[in-house]
């Protein structure tokens, strides 16, 4: 099932911007990474954020999670396929578009990273 979508994803991404897939894929994985994240760091019963670095591994885990989530949630109660939703977020995060779930999740998150930073 997996598989078959995957392979749906590519054809509709080669016929819509006519471009490799992979690289589309490769882009849009390295323009959702979260760069930084907040963390509860609790200290004598006191609880605060603190911003944290991801690590790569990290990163690339992350925004494939985020930008299959988004597709899910795209594809809820949507006339459109899982196919269809996973190339367009899959596009719109290659562009860096805001119109892209992950991107939205990655601006909000780093946002509040950027926040919590100690002064």
């Amino acid at each position: 099932m997996a598989v078959r979508i995957i392979k749906y994803v590519m054809e509709i991404i080669h016929l819509l911007i006519d471009q490799n897939p992979i690289q589309v894929i490769v882009d849009a994985v390295i323009n959702s990474g979260l760069r930084k994240n907040a963390t509860r760091i609790e200290y004598a019963r006191v609880v605060r954020r603190q911003a944290v670095d991801f690590s790569p591994m990290r990163r690339v885990n992350q925004s494939i999670y985020l930008l299959t989530t988004g597709a899910c949630e795209s594809a809820f109660r949507n006339i459109k396929s899982i196919d269809e939703c996973l190339a367009d977020e899959l596009i719109n995060a290659a562009k860096g578009s805001s119109n892209s779930y992950v991107i939205k999740k990655k601006d909000e998150i780093e946002q509040v990273a950027k926040a919590n930073r100690l002064k």
